[in-house]
């Protein structure tokens, strides 16, 4: 992507609640189904984006969050967010690669990446993170998946131009396994994930821009690739969906 095509992007997706489809509702019942967590459990948020799950993870498990991301204006809203709601000293926002982090092998009871994994692969990332956690840690992940045997058309063309790996819950299962860990369950996200805190504030988002991109020609082609895909799910919410796989490492 070019600096200029990266620019429009982030003009687009600056300022929403969320970078991925999600909820705080699907965040907390994610890590209720996971167990109870000690005291002083050490957190990792995995592209954290704005810190939507970062906040809840903080409130629900009153740990400290380590919230990584690459985008500085994301940590700086995550900042601001969490001091209106009193949770500034529990999260430590970290700008950084997650492909190349620095924290220590088996230092974390818990891994979270809600909607950021793909930039790694799914297997990959797995692979990559699992030496993180301490023995029996736990991870929450939510991947874009295949939930239909019988795709559409019109998903099946779309996905495989811009999202060729997309896995079936069965062979994400299967991966995550190869990866070391136990698969303690899947949850698809309901389609208000996708709506209530993504493409309905991207919708919103995108028609305040279109004046501006006239004479933009980057941001046009971002907000048409919003339309698009906004327009494929509004059409078509049965052939994919995010879903959470709720992992526990298991030993070697």
């Amino acid at each position: 992507m070019s600096d200029s095509l990266y620019r429009a992007f982030f003009r687009v997706h600056d300022g929403l609640p969320r970078q991925a489809p999600g909820s705080d509702d699907m965040t907390r019942e994610a890590l209720r189904r996971l167990g109870p967590f000690p005291e002083g459990a050490r957190v990792l948020d995995l592209g954290c984006g704005p810190g939507a799950h970062s906040l809840v993870l903080a409130e629900a498990l009153r740990a400290q969050v380590t919230a990584v991301d690459r985008h500085g204006p994301y940590l700086a809203a995550l900042e601001r967010r969490a001091a209106e709601r009193g949770l500034a000293h529990l999260i430590r926002p970290v700008q950084a690669d997650f492909a190349a982090l620095e924290e220590q092998p088996g230092s974390c009871d818990l891994l979270w990446c809600e909607g950021a994994i793909y930039l790694l692969g799914f297997a990959a990332g797995l692979e990559a993170w699992r030496p993180l956690l301490r023995p029996g840690g736990r991870m929450a992940v939510t991947e874009l998946t295949w939930i239909s045997e019988a795709p559409s058309p019109e998903a099946r063309a779309f996905w495989s131009e811009a999202y060729p790996a997309m896995g079936t819950i069965a062979s994400n299962t299967a991966a995550a396994e190869g990866a070391g860990f136990e698969v303690l369950e899947t949850i698809v996200l309901p389609q208000h994930a996708w709506w209530d805190d993504y493409y309905g504030p991207l919708r919103r988002r995108v028609d305040a821009l279109r004046a501006e991109a006239e004479a933009d020609p980057d941001l046009a082609a971002a907000i048409r690739e919003a339309d698009r895909e906004i327009g494929l799910y509004e059409r078509d919410p049965h052939s994919y969906s995010y879903v959470f796989y709720l992992l526990r490492s298991r030993p070697r």
